[in-house]
C-alpha cells in the first residue's frame, strides 16, 4: 500500500459532484462559488451539508445571513465553473468575471445559477465548526429541476453529464462522456 500524504488524504474520497452555491449579503448582492463537499445529510426534513472553508468571503457571508442556494450544474458549465473556482468574490462580481447569470430564487434572498439544470434553496439550521471549515447544515425549503434532465427521482445521464471533482484540476464527468449538451 501506498502511504498518501495529510494533505491530500481527502482525495481518497473523491470523485465528488461539483455544485455551484450561491449566497448574498445583507443588501442582496449576489456571490458564487464552486463546491465540490457537498452532501445529502437527511431524508425528513430534508438537509443538505456544504463544507467551506474559514477564510472564504462566502462563508462570511452563509454565516450571516443563514441561507444558501444549491445549483447543479452540467458539464457544458466545466470551463465557468473551474474558473469560479478561481476567484474572490471580495475582490470582483463572479457571476460577471465568469459568465454566470444570478437567478432570483423563489423563497431565498439568495439567487440560484440560471445555467444549471437543479436548484435546492437551503436555511441554515446549524455550523460545524470542522477544522478550517465550517459544515453549513441547510434545511431544503425549496427544490426544482429541469425536466429534461431529470425525471422525478433520478438525472438521466443520457441527457446531461454531471462535473465530478477527482482533486486539483481534474474532472470527470456522469453521463454524457463530457460531451457539450446544446439543448441543456
Amino acid at each position: 500500500m501506498k502511504e498518501v500524504s495529510k494533505e491530500v488524504v481527502y482525495r481518497l474520497l473523491h470523485p465528488r459532484q461539483v455544485v455551484l452555491v450561491t449566497c448574498a449579503d445583507e443588501r442582496g448582492k449576489p456571490n458564487l462559488l464552486t463546491v465540490a463537499w457537498s452532501t445529502p445529510l437527511s431524508f425528513d426534513p430534508p438537509l443538505v451539508g456544504i463544507s467551506i472553508g474559514k477564510n472564504r468571503y462566502s462563508h462570511g457571508l452563509i454565516s450571516r445571513t443563514k441561507e444558501f442556494a444549491v445549483s447543479v450544474p452540467p458539464s457544458s458549465l466545466l470551463e465557468k465553473v473551474k474558473e469560479c473556482g478561481k476567484l474572490s468574490g471580495r475582490k470582483e462580481d463572479k457571476f460577471r468575471k465568469v459568465g454566470l447569470t444570478p437567478q432570483p430564487s423563489r423563497r431565498l434572498r439568495a439567487p440560484v445559477v440560471k445555467e444549471g439544470i437543479a436548484h435546492l434553496e437551503c436555511r441554515v439550521v446549524k455550523e460545524v465548526e470542522v477544522g478550517d471549515h465550517t459544515l453549513f447544515v441547510g434545511e431544503v425549503v425549496e427544490a426544482y429541476a429541469d425536466g429534461r434532465c431529470f425525471d422525478g427521482e433520478k438525472f438521466d445521464p443520457e441527457r446531461v453529464g454531471l462535473i465530478y471533482h477527482l482533486g486539483g484540476a481534474h474532472f470527470l464527468f456522469l453521463g454524457r462522456s463530457g460531451k457539450k449538451n446544446d439543448q441543456i
